[in-house]
């Protein structure tokens, strides 16, 4: 198997990254830094103080604009300027629990934002591969616990959800309509499932909120103690959106929905994961289980990654309980006061070393 990311093809590339101010567009600039890209990041201010943004000093190793992608013209603009080859699109409003909040705005941003992006990118000359996140919740999920294939029906119960799925009918329409292979840059979207890593500071997340509570020596409180997720370091799919990118460059057999999730084994119920990070904290811990004052999630959710496995190469490189460590290490070296820009950096050369499993 040829190496999970080819720098040859990243270095001195023009990328555009929106929402680079985010945990995972974050670990995304770093990486694409790393590799030797010029990346242009389009994003409002950092969602949470602390940031892994801010932490690891991102502004620094890119072009970084602040702007909304519901500013379509502002936008348009800044694409023009930036010229890009390759455009990751991260920004979304990402949570559940806002979304019941603020439906306009999720519908506003994740939607609305996507065509802002998309009409953009669709009159950008040089432009040869587009990738869209949107999430492994974009599927009608009927908690059966069957793994979704990238071809099932599309759905959303919350309104997180539903825009998701949306944002998937979006770039299939401007795929089909405005972004034919001899017309223009060939566009896929891609399906996670829930990441984990040093770095995330989101309300309403289990591993911030478990990793708070260890830090600060209090009992770890679940909402969802049953709910089953697949649980993945955020490298893992970032691995898989670099590898995507690199395919649609060389052929529009990559312009599809893919999804990137990880062993079914890594599926785990929250009270599990949380039983996990405390055998990881060097002090230990507890939980116990709250009433919910947040509205329905879906507890039962399983991905196919067949596709990706076979015609990109990509499989997961750290099981959970890897990236669980990796996880705890960095928020401890973030307590203790370390160079984390140094560190993160650290932790991605660790990644591409890990050898690929066997199976």
């Amino acid at each position: 198997m040829e190496d999970l990311v080819d720098a040859t093809f990243w270095r001195g590339r023009r990328v555009f990254l929106t929402g680079h101010s985010g945990f995972k567009g974050s670990w995304l600039a770093l990486w694409l830094h790393q590799l030797g890209a010029e990346v242009t990041g389009y994003a409002l201010p950092p969602p949470t103080d602390p940031s892994l943004f801010e932490i690891a000093r991102v502004g620094e190793l890119l072009t970084s604009i602040e702007g909304d992608i519901r500013d379509g013209q502002r936008l348009a603009a800044a694409v023009a300027a930036a010229r890009p080859q390759t455009l990751f699109h991260l920004a979304a409003q990402p949570l559940v629990s806002e979304s019941y909040a603020d439906p306009v705005g999720t519908y506003a941003t994740n939607v609305m934002g996507t065509i802002n992006l998309l009409e953009a990118a669709h009159r950008c000359p040089g432009l040869d591969s587009i990738v869209v996140i949107t999430s492994d919740k974009c599927y009608r999920n009927r908690e059966t616990g069957q793994d979704y294939e990238e071809t099932d029906p599309l759905g959303g119960h919350d309104p997180y959800s539903s825009s998701k799925a949306c944002t998937e009918l979006v770039a299939a329409s401007y795929r089909d309509a405005f972004l034919r292979p001899e017309n223009g840059p060939r566009l896929a979207t891609a399906r996670t499932g829930n990441v984990i890593g040093g770095g995330d500071w989101a309300a309403h997340r289990l591993v911030p909120d478990l990793l708070g509570a260890l830090a600060a020596d209090r009992a770890v409180e679940l909402r969802h103690p049953d709910a089953v997720r697949p649980w993945q370091h955020v490298l893992e799919p970032l691995a898989g959106y670099l590898r995507l990118a690199e395919r649609l460059a060389q052929s529009a057999e990559y312009a599809r929905a893919w999804n990137f999730g990880p062993a079914l084994a890594d599926c785990v119920t929250a009270a599990n994961l949380a039983e996990r990070f405390i055998a990881n904290w060097p002090t230990g811990g507890h939980w116990h289980g709250i009433a919910s004052p947040l509205p329905h999630e879906a507890k039962l959710l399983h991905l196919n990654t067949d596709a990706a496995r076979q015609m990109l190469e990509w499989l997961p490189r750290w099981p959970l309980t890897e990236a669980i460590r990796h996880t705890v290490a960095w928020h401890r070296h973030w307590l203790a006061g370390h160079d984390m820009q140094a560190f993160s950096r650290q932790q991605i050369e660790h990644y591409l070393r890990t050898p690929l499993p066997t199976a």
